[in-house]
């Protein structure tokens, strides 16, 4: 994709260029973490600026790249204000966040398939415990629908990923579970974790598909031609 297909996407912005007092400044403030995760990407796609005509305002993504994303580093709790203000902004928008810094955030156990068409009739619950609950009892209203594990006759036979995981996230930042861009959480290593949701009845389902932090870079960093 070149600068014309970039501005085209980007169609109610104009691509300013980034002040080098700006950068120098603004990494003195900036955590090693978030700066190690830019040092990650070449330094053209580093704080890339853009002016916001229609609101005077100037917006410098943490990363963008040749091909249209633009990529977040958060270190800390948004409102959902900045969330929706930034969403609204960049048209493809990926969240990576500091999970280091979660409360109470813990991975579970392996998940199935969450799409897996043996599924369609269930809904996960909302617990640490890995069970599900039949959508016509959810239809119907009841209070306590039946609790059915996956040693149950009607689940049984169902096949678990290696990917896919459930989580507790005891006092969570709520804010992220209202995000409509791709949300990468990364707990330190050499593995990232997207936060998905399942949607059904009984709420939206959280849960995480992880992936190779090396992969999610090197997809975002096409080799130079």
């Amino acid at each position: 994709m070149d600068n014309s297909e970039i501005r085209k996407d980007l169609h109610h912005v104009e691509i300013a260029p980034v002040v080098s007092s700006f950068k120098k400044e603004h990494y003195r403030k900036e955590t090693v973490w978030h700066r190690d995760w830019k040092l990650s990407f070449p330094p053209s796609f580093r704080e890339v600026a853009f002016y916001d005509a229609a609101n005077s305002d100037t917006h410098r993504a943490d990363i963008f790249t040749p091909s249209g994303y633009t990529i977040e580093f958060q270190n800390s709790p948004i409102t959902l204000a900045e969330l929706n203000s930034r969403e609204a902004f960049y048209p493809n928008l990926i969240w990576v966040l500091n999970g280091k810094k979660f409360k109470g955030f813990k991975i579970l156990k392996h998940l199935p398939d969450v799409d897996d068409p043996k599924l369609k009739d269930y809904e996960f619950c909302h617990s640490d415990h890995l069970s599900m609950v039949r959508k016509t009892e959810v239809m119907q209203g009841i209070p306590n629908p039946k609790i059915l594990n996956f040693y149950h006759p009607e689940l049984q036979g169902v096949k678990f990923t290696s990917n896919l995981y459930s989580f507790c996230w005891k006092q969570p930042h709520s804010v992220w579970y209202l995000a409509t861009a791709k949300i990468i959480v990364d707990l330190g290593g050499h593995f990232l974790y997207e936060l998905k949701q399942r949607k059904q009845l009984n709420g939206n389902y959280p849960y995480l598909e992880m992936l190779k932090r090396k992969n999610f870079i090197d997809w975002h960093t096409p080799p130079e031609v």
